[in-house]
């Protein structure tokens, strides 16, 4: 009986070893072919999504540091134009002041807002202004930014054209004070502003051809004084060394 069952066994084992043999033969090898390379491109995918993921986190980290920076220097910017500002504006218009500032609520990278008080008076909204004195809210905001960095010359055209005459005086007065390193040309039609101006150039019809003339300014006349009485000044001091004619900053309004 033991012998019949080893037998049975050793048949039934035969057997399985012939149908796993069959079913082998019937497998398709280029579908194994595919399955590892699958496995390959898996594998790769894996490694380029980590190497995406650590790039990911170096660029969030740079942003990081960006978006820190920026707020750092807007900061610092809007101090140094936010007093210039208010300075200029005080010179164009006495008795009046300017600012910006951020709306209730945000920081100075979100948003800024020009506030302008008269007297001792906030106005609300810039439409109260009327137009001679929202020009001159654009003209100190625009020369305020200029003078955060400053360039060696400038040329205006007619910006006091919607403005008074007591207002081109202010203009000029205001470019002797806050741009005594720069060079400005002008173009203008009122006399008020040839005031500081240290050459003018003045261009008329004369029968029937356009002549210009060059004449000196009372900005040069001012400039050349105030050269002289430092020299002298400066020569007492050494008391025969040779003396220093300081530079003549010029302001040519045509």
């Amino acid at each position: 009986m033991k012998s019949y069952v080893f037998t049975f066994r050793i048949h039934s084992l035969f057997a399985h070893i012939f149908v796993l043999n069959c079913q082998a033969k019937k497998i398709n090898k280029k579908v194994m072919g595919m399955i590892e390379k699958a496995e390959g491109e898996y594998t790769e995918l894996l490694r380029k999504r980590k190497v995406v993921e650590n790039d990911k986190k170096k660029i969030e980290q740079v942003i990081e540091n960006l978006d820190m920076k920026k707020k750092v220097e807007l900061e610092r910017t809007w101090k140094k134009v936010n007093k210039d500002f208010g300075s200029i504006f005080s010179t164009l218009l006495p008795g009046s002041n300017a600012k910006l500032e951020p709306p209730e609520g945000f920081e100075v990278w979100e948003g800024l807002e020009v506030k302008v008080c008269f007297g001792s008076v906030w106005k609300e909204s810039l439409s109260e202004l009327s137009g001679g004195q929202r020009s001159l809210i654009a003209l100190s905001l625009i020369l305020a930014l200029l003078l955060y960095k400053p360039a060696p010359m400038y040329i205006l055209d007619e910006v006091d054209a919607a403005l008074d005459l007591s207002h081109t005086q202010n203009i000029g007065n205001m470019l002797k004070t806050h741009f005594s390193q720069s060079q400005f040309i002008v173009v203008s039609l009122k006399e008020g502003m040839f005031n500081n101006a240290n050459v003018i150039f003045r261009t008329k019809f004369v029968d029937g051809v356009s002549t210009v003339s060059r004449t000196i300014g009372a900005g040069a006349s001012r400039s050349r004084g105030a050269l002289t009485n430092g020299d002298n000044a400066s020569s007492k001091k050494r008391r025969g060394k040779a003396g220093h004619q300081g530079k003549e900053n010029a302001a040519e309004i045509c």
